[in-house]
């Protein structure tokens, strides 16, 4: 299977990684300094699985290698309608986009481009951390969950669920993506935010009551927009996900991607986050207070970083 991973920062390094060891045609698609090294050094990614290097095709330009059976698209939700434009055409005939990325509006968002039937949904649950250009830290699971649209198992999708059981990276093939969907928004609309607000791993933030108490109002917060949304999302799901985090052995490790983006000077990617739950929220007339906080402080912090960085001399 030929397959574009359109982002390949971490997430999309490690999955197409990956996907390269286990035999199928990848294509990286990334941007700057991380580019040139993928070009020039190959990618190199360490992990408790072993560590390990690939020579690696690597561009800019999506169209250079196009047409693809499968893209995997990953770049940040605030660059969804630019990179959309960049790979309109490069689709194989039967060929599908599969988001992976942050929140819950995406796929819409790709149906602008490509028609519906050509579009899948997907979670990606990985650890991941690029760490230098071209050197990815992978520090927990590395899965990806997916499904139709419409909910239905077609041969494409399982297809696709053997190619990623083969590269060691298949979650869930799902019936219900609207309510995997959500899940993850639940996790990413509080351990996102309240990591890059407080600047703390997801020990960290778990070890502390207050922490753990404010992680945990936003998951509820999450969940019950999410249901009222029509997802089938249990507010037991908060608790067993908070209990997984504090078991885990890498949880003192682990940053949440925008915490990266924030230790990197990057824009956050709060809206696509805690701003597609406030938008939800408000459809069916609902209070969330603590989202409608880490969303207006994350708004506050990204301006004002990017107000700096533009009065900044030089």
């Amino acid at each position: 299977m030929k397959i574009l991973v359109m982002g390949a920062g971490a997430v999309g390094c490690y999955y197409g990684a990956r996907l390269q060891q286990a035999g199928e045609e990848v294509v990286l698609c990334a941007r700057g300094e991380n580019l040139r090294a993928l070009r020039e050094r190959g990618l190199e990614v360490l992990s408790a699985k072993g560590n390990f290097r690939l020579d690696v095709a690597a561009t800019d330009r999506p169209d250079e290698f196009a047409p693809y059976d499968l893209i995997l698209f990953a770049v940040k939700s605030y660059d969804t309608d630019g990179a959309a434009a960049q790979i309109r055409d490069c689709l194989a005939p039967e060929g599908v986009v599969m988001t992976i990325q942050n929140g819950v509006e995406n796929e819409d968002a790709l149906c602008r481009y490509f028609p519906r039937g050509a579009v899948m949904g997907g979670n990606s649950r990985v650890g991941a951390e690029l760490i230098a250009p071209g050197r990815v830290n992978h520090t927990a699971l590395g899965i990806i969950e997916f499904g139709e649209l419409d909910g239905s198992i077609t041969p494409r999708a399982e297809r696709l669920a053997q190619v990623f059981h083969r590269a060691g990276i298949l979650g869930e093939l799902t019936t219900d993506l609207k309510t995997i969907r959500w899940y993850k928004l639940m996790g990413n609309n509080a351990t996102n935010t309240v990591a890059t607000l407080s600047r703390t791993t997801l020990g960290q933030m778990l070890e502390d009551q207050d922490g753990y108490d404010l992680v945990r109002r936003l998951m509820l917060e999450t969940l019950a927009v999410g249901r009222a949304e029509g997802a089938h999302v249990s507010d037991e799901r908060a608790d067993l996900q908070l209990r997984q985090i504090q078991k885990s052995l890498n949880a003192y490790a682990i940053k949440p991607s925008t915490f990266q983006d924030l230790e990197r000077g990057k824009r956050l990617e709060y809206d696509a986050i805690s701003g597609a739950v406030l938008r939800a929220a408000r459809r069916h007339g609902m209070k969330v207070p603590a989202t409608e906080t880490v969303y207006t402080l994350l708004k506050l912090l990204d301006r004002g970083r990017s107000a700096a960085g533009r009065a900044r001399p030089g």
